[in-house]
C-alpha cells in the first residue's frame, strides 16, 4: 500500500510538471517561440547592386563593374534535386558527376540555397533561364564583379578589392559592414569605399519544416554605389606608364595652380584582375615580391632627395640675403669642410647662382649651406612641406624625414657637424622625400609662390567637390627670389652644359632640376622635377627612377612623356 501511494504521488508530480511545461511553452513563451519559428522558416537570397564606377576627369571609365552569373539551387527532395542537376548538366554540356560533387561540397543545410556554379557567361545564363520554370528551385543570380577595362593602368591609384579583414571589420562594423563583405584595399577603392559600396537587396522566401520552398515573400531592389570622378587624365596616365616599361620608380604630373593630380603611377605595378579572379595564383606573389609592387612609390616610399633639394637651399639663401644672384664660388672639384674633403661631381670653376643650379654644382651649395646653417635649411624645408604628410587623400602616405641639429641633440651620443650641414645642403645624408612632395615643391616656382595641396578626387556621385579640395598657402617669398630661381631652373635645360639639356630640343620650353641621389649600397636614384611651358606653366612633372643612376636617365623618361603629350595634342 505504501509503495502504491508513493507511485501515485510521483505520477501526480510528473503530471503537474508536464502541465507547467506546456503552459510555459504555449502561453508564457508563445511570442518568443513564434519569433524563432518565423526566423527559421524565412530565408534570404542576397542580390547585390553594382559598385560605383571610378572615372577620369573627362568621364572616361577607369574601373566599373560587370555582371557575372551564379547558379543557385534550393534543395528540395533528393529526386527533384538530382533532376535539376541533370538538366543543368545537359544544358551546359558539363559532366553530371562534377556538378553533383560541387553541389555536395557547397551544401550546408537542407534549407540553405546552394551556389554551385559561379561566373557563368551571359549565353549560359539565358539558356538556364529558359528551363527555370520546369526546374523548381533553380535560380540564375546576377552577381557584380569589378571590371578593369584598362588592365593595370593606375592600379595604385585605384586600389583593389578583397574580403574584409578583422582589423577593418572592428573599425567599420558600426557603419553596416559585416563579415565576408568585399571592401577596398588601398587607393580610391579604400579611401571612398563607403561611397562606392553598393547596398544589398535580395529575395525573401518561406520554407517548411523540411526546408522545402513554399512561397516567395518579396524582393528588395539593390542600390548601386556612387560614382567617383578623379582628376586623372587617362591619356596622360597611359603616356606616363608606357614611358616606364620595366623600370622601377614613380611619376607624378600635376596642375601647378590647383594641385589636381593629372597622372600618378608607381612601378612595378600589379594586376587588379588577379583579386577578382581567385583562380589566379599570383596574389601571394604580390605580397612576397621583394620589389614590393603593391606599394605606391609616389606617396608611400621616401628616398634621398639629392640635388633637387638644392632649390630649397637657394630659396633660403636668397630670402635671408646670405647670397645674391651675383654671388660666386669657385669649384675646383671639391672643398674642405672640417677635416674632410667634400667632392663635386665635376670641376665647374667660378659659379654664380644660375650656373650652379644649371650645372648642379655641389661645391656652390656646400658653401651656401654653411653660410645658412642647418637650422635655417631645416626651417625652409618645413616651409616647402617636407618632413610631414601633405595630407593627400589616399591612405598610407609617408611624411619623409628632414634632419636638424635638434634631432641629433636629442641623442647624447651624437653631435651635428659642419659635414652634416654640407650633406644636407645637397639633399644627402638623412633627407628623405616622396615624389609627390617634390612635385609640390616645384609647383611653388611654377605658380610663383604658392604651396598647393595636391588632390585626386574631382566629384562624388556627380557633385563637383573640386573647389572645396583646393588649398594653397602663400609662402610670401620675394618676387626676385622666385624669378632668379626660375631662371636658374630654365638654364638647367637651355644651357648647353645644363644637366637636363637633353630636353632643350622639345617644342615646349621646360624648366626643372635633375638629381642623382646616392643611396649605398647600390646604384643612385635618378630624379627630374620640372614644369612646362616655362612662361605660362600648365604642368608640373616629377620623374623618379629607383636605382636608376644619374639624373640624366630621369630626363630621358621625361622627354618621352612630353614628346607623347605633344604628339597627341595635349600640350
Amino acid at each position: 500500500m505504501f509503495r502504491l501511494r508513493i507511485i501515485k504521488l510521483a505520477g501526480v508530480f510528473i503530471f503537474i510538471f508536464l502541465i507547467a511545461a506546456l503552459f510555459n511553452l504555449q502561453v508564457i513563451g508563445a511570442r518568443k517561440y513564434r519569433r524563432q519559428s518565423d526566423k527559421n522558416c524565412i530565408r534570404l537570397l542576397p542580390h547585390s547592386g553594382l559598385r560605383g564606377k571610378i572615372l577620369d576627369r573627362n568621364n572616361n571609365v577607369i574601373t566599373d563593374s560587370r555582371l557575372s552569373y551564379d547558379v543557385v539551387i534550393f534543395p528540395q527532395n533528393k529526386p527533384a534535386f538530382n533532376k535539376v542537376l541533370t538538366n543543368i548538366s545537359n544544358i551546359l554540356g558539363t559532366k553530371l558527376k562534377g556538378i553533383k560533387n560541387t553541389a555536395k561540397s557547397e551544401r550546408i543545410a537542407s534549407s540553405t540555397p546552394v551556389t554551385f556554379l559561379k561566373n557563368i557567361d551571359l549565353k549560359e545564363a539565358i539558356a538556364l533561364e529558359q528551363i527555370r520554370l520546369q526546374n523548381p528551385g533553380l535560380v540564375v543570380l546576377p552577381v557584380p564583379l569589378r571590371h578593369y577595362p584598362h588592365q593595370r593602368l593606375a592600379c595604385h591609384v585605384i586600389g583593389y578589392l578583397s574580403e574584409i579583414d578583422h582589423w577593418r571589420l572592428r573599425k567599420l562594423e558600426d557603419y553596416g559592414y559585416r563579415q565576408k563583405d568585399i571592401v577596398g584595399f588601398g587607393g580610391v577603392e579604400e579611401r571612398y569605399d563607403y561611397y562606392l559600396r553598393q547596398e544589398e537587396g535580395g529575395l525573401s522566401f518561406e520554407v517548411d519544416h523540411r526546408g522545402k520552398l513554399t512561397r516567395v515573400l518579396g524582393f528588395k531592389q539593390p542600390v548601386n554605389g556612387k560614382d567617383i570622378q578623379l582628376t586623372l587624365d587617362l591619356r596622360l596616365q597611359k603616356i606616363a606608364e608606357d614611358a616606364f616599361l620595366d623600370k622601377k620608380g614613380a611619376v607624378v604630373i600635376m596642375d601647378p595652380y590647383t594641385g589636381e593630380i593629372l597622372a600618378m603611377a608607381s612601378f612595378p605595378n600589379f594586376s587588379l584582375s588577379a583579386f577578382v579572379d581567385k583562380s589566379l595564383d599570383s596574389i601571394p606573389n604580390f605580397f612576397n615580391d621583394p620589389d614590393a609592387p603593391l606599394i605606391n612609390r609616389a606617396i608611400s616610399a621616401a628616398y634621398p632627395a639629392g640635388s633637387i633639394f638644392k632649390i630649397i637651399v637657394a630659396a633660403a639663401a636668397l630670402e635671408t640675403k646670405k647670397i645674391n644672384p651675383s654671388t660666386t664660388f669657385n669649384c675646383q672639384g671639391s672643398t674642405q669642410v672640417g677635416k674632410k674633403q667634400f667632392n663635386c661631381w665635376s670641376t665647374h670653376n667660378q659659379q654664380s647662382l644660375h650656373s650652379a643650379i644649371a650645372h648642379s654644382c655641389n661645391v656652390y651649395f656646400y658653401k651656401t649651406g654653411l653660410l645658412l646653417g642647418a637650422q635655417l635649411i631645416y626651417n625652409y624645408g618645413l616651409k616647402f612641406g617636407l618632413s610631414k604628410v601633405i595630407p593627400f587623400e589616399l591612405f598610407y602616405e609617408t611624411a619623409g624625414f628632414l634632419p636638424s641639429p635638434l634631432w641629433k641633440k636629442a641623442d647624447m651620443f651624437k653631435r651635428w657637424y659642419d659635414g652634416d650641414t654640407a650633406n644636407l645642403s645637397i639633399g644627402q645624408g638623412d633627407v628623405l622625400v616622396t615624389p609627390l612632395q617634390m612635385a609640390r615643391m616645384m609647383a611653388v616656382f611654377a605658380n610663383k609662390g604658392y604651396l598647393v595641396r595636391p588632390y585626386i578626387t574631382k566629384a562624388i556621385n556627380g557633385g563637383d567637390i573640386g573647389a572645396s579640395q583646393r588649398r594653397a598657402r602663400h609662402l610670401f617669398f620675394k618676387e626676385n627670389t622666385l624669378n632668379e630661381i626660375r631662371q636658374g631652373l630654365r638654364e638647367v635645360v637651355s644651357d648647353s652644359e645644363g644637366t637636363a639639356n637633353i630636353l632643350s630640343g622639345l617644342l615646349v620650353s621646360v624648366a626643372g632640376k635633375t638629381g642623382t641621389a646616392q643611396a649605398p649600397p647600390g646604384a643612385s636614384h635618378s630624379w627630374f622635377v620640372g614644369f612646362f611651358p616655362f612662361k605660362e606653366p600648365r604642368y608640373v612633372i616629377c620623374v623618379f627612377l629607383e636605382r636608376g643612376g644619374p639624373g640624366y636617365y630621369a630626363c630621358l623618361v621625361t622627354k618621352q612623356i612630353i614628346e607623347k603629350m605633344l604628339e597627341q595634342g595635349i600640350i
